[in-house]
């Protein structure tokens, strides 16, 4: 099994595009965060009497990385600034949560988990030698509070055990102390075991659990690629097994699952919640990195590429809660709402619609994604996710120079003070693969020896061509490589500017209702599409001027609504019988369209 290394800030950076979007990223919400949210800017983290569990630990986990890819010095200081109050608040026991003594045994912690791995992230972002102390402190209390049975594992605390093991592993590789894997087993001990859970994924009911919140699943995918090491134990690919449940019973076209907030079955009218999103995305991280296993990747790109950008305005200073396969509208549900166990509002594109959980936690999407562009293992350099970066080393020297996955054309500038080897993966779905100029045979890596002081440019070049996708109910998805494609709902938008429970909806960051406009109820009447590349503009995903397009025929249907909503169209349609004559449209890439059709049929 092959085990990968990441990279830090410090030696990879994001270029192209992909710098782009962290730029609008740090321009829009999670850049602004601190200034204008409540739960941060006067959190209990820092000495405020704003919320002091997760939301702050949250967006440190994802505005940490961003300042340091973006070298971003403002932002690096602000995040210094609520690391240095954090350090400060520690009690001389190790404990770091922002509670009193007493409150120690019911304290949730989630937030002990939580805040260690961003600690871990801003050491390995900062190089802060005063980390791995802490750190060391906090979670020897942890475990010392553990084995003696003062706390125990509970809500929140139980099902999210493996998020530990961020810090675990780190500490085992400096201190290498016993006391580290007994508070391996006593989490794993006291943690819920997923693998006992799965029947339970399988009919989705109107009902809040633990055991079927889509966040809690989309984090525990990872969890034996984060602790089998530590516990001696074998890898046995435990994430393939629950990760096919999962898709069989409420898989959606771009991988994520249906969760609105719980596992809501097979249907493209049921949510799936952003925070879900992101986890998935760390969760697969940790997977390839783990087993080097291309699969990993790949469903990586889908989540990026597609679910995430989606969910998220352009600006980036408004999200979602919940997203849809089909989502012709979001307005707010006069009465009773689509989602299972979500309110009215959870699809507005807002500051924090339903809750304010992902307005936090949507920030460690792409910088995390952005880590996971080149990783490494001895004298091998592997290009895992094929984005524009460049990595820099005491060594070696690497420029990847790329529109992927708007194209599908690399070029890398390799130098190198001493031989080494870089390995490209290649996908699945690659077709009429070229290297430098020369027709290759499909192969998952291509390997490239570098010879030592000299520059070495490779350009790798393939095809990828839209095809349907089956779905269930006998709908269809168009899917050209790792992007997926919508039928786009033109829309107007309605601000709400407005203040609840002393939290303020402020232009730019207030919430809007998307308000269809043009017509949504059609069929595909061709298998056959047309790929077409444009210029790329100032956003990459941008909702008006997408980068790739895809001409598909279609025919006018009666899909008609669902029964009791004017603003949800029906789960499947109530009519095939085609209503006009053929038409040709344009299919935008799903994470540009905010209103849109993915699933439709085939007549």
């Amino acid at each position: 099994m092959k085990k990968w290394n990441f990279y830090t800030s410090k030696e990879l950076k994001p270029c192209g595009w992909l710098k782009r979007q962290l730029e609008i990223q740090a321009e829009g919400l999670s850049g602004n965060l601190d200034k204008v949210w409540r739960d941060v800017r006067d959190s209990a983290w820092i000495g405020g009497e704003a919320e002091g569990w997760e939301r702050v630990p949250y967006w440190l986990d994802g505005f940490i990385p961003l300042a340091y890819l973006l070298e971003n010095e403002d932002m690096i200081e602000r995040a210094k600034k609520y690391i240095n109050a954090i350090i400060e608040r520690q009690k001389p026991s190790g404990w770091i949560c922002p509670c009193s003594d007493e409150e120690i045994p019911t304290y949730d912690t989630w937030g002990t988990q939580l805040i260690s791995k961003v600690l871990v992230v801003y050491y390995e972002c900062s190089g802060d030698e005063r980390i791995p102390d802490v750190l060391y402190r906090v979670m020897n209390n942890y475990y010392e509070l553990l084995k003696s049975g003062t706390i125990r594992l509970f809500n929140w605390g139980k099902y999210r055990w493996f998020e530990a093991f961020v810090a675990i592993n780190f500490l085992k590789k400096r201190y290498n102390q016993g006391w580290i894997t007994d508070l391996a087993r006593i989490l794993k001990e006291q943690g819920a075991d997923y693998s006992k859970m799965t029947e339970l994924w399988k009919k989705p009911v109107n009902k809040w659990t633990y055991d079927t919140h889509i966040v809690n699943i989309a984090m525990m995918i990872k969890h034996e690629a984060m602790s089998c090491d530590i516990l001696g134990e074998d890898y046995e690919d435990v994430a393939e097994t629950l990760v096919t449940v999962l898709s069989e019973y409420n898989g959606t076209p771009v991988g994520t699952f249906t969760g609105d907030e719980c596992l809501s079955g097979i249907s493209p009218i049921q949510g799936t919640e952003l925070c879900a999103v992101v986890e998935q995305m760390y969760s697969y991280e940790w997977l390839f990195a783990h087993t080097g296993d291309s699969k990993w990747a790949e469903r990586l790109e889908m989540l990026a590429f597609n679910a995430l950008p989606a969910t998220i305005s352009d600006d980036m200073w408004t999200h979602q809660y919940d997203q849809l396969s089909n989502q012709i509208a979001c307005q707010i549900f006069p009465s009773k709402p689509i989602f299972r166990t979500n309110g009215k509002d959870a699809h507005l594109f807002g500051l924090e619609p339903n809750f304010g959980c992902c307005t936090a936690n949507f920030n460690q999407g792409w910088p995390k994604f952005a880590l996971s562009a080149f990783l490494h293992q001895e004298d091998t350099v592997l290009s895992a996710i094929p984005v524009p970066s460049s990595l820099k080393t005491d060594d070696i020297s690497i420029t990847l120079n790329t529109n992927y996955p708007f194209e599908n054309k690399f070029e890398y500038t390799v130098k190198a003070k001493r031989n080494m080897r870089l390995k490209v993966r290649v996908p699945s779905f690659a077709k009429k693969l070229f290297v430098n100029k020369k027709a290759t045979a499909f192969c998952n890596e291509l390997e490239f020896d570098i010879p030592a002081d000299q520059a070495t440019y490779i350009e790798i070049e393939f095809d990828t061509a839209p095809s349907l996708m089956l779905r269930p109910h006998s709908l269809r998805t168009v899917k050209c490589g790792s992007l997926v494609f919508s039928l786009p709902i033109e829309y107007e938008k309605r601000m709400l500017e407005y203040e609840r429970n002393g939290v303020e909806r402020k232009y730019p960051y207030c919430d809007y209702e998307y308000i269809p406009k043009s017509e949504w109820s059609y069929a595909y009447s061709s298998p056959f599409f047309k790929l077409e590349r444009r210029e790329m503009s100032g956003v990459p995903f941008a909702s008006q001027k997408p980068p790739v397009t895809v001409k598909a025929k279609v025919k006018k249907i009666a899909w008609g609504l669902e029964d009791g909503y004017d603003t949800v169209c029906a789960k499947v349609p109530k009519s095939i019988t085609p209503l006009e004559e053929e038409k040709e449209i344009v299919l935008y890439p799903y994470g540009c369209a905010k209103l849109r059709m993915t699933e439709l049929p085939l007549i």
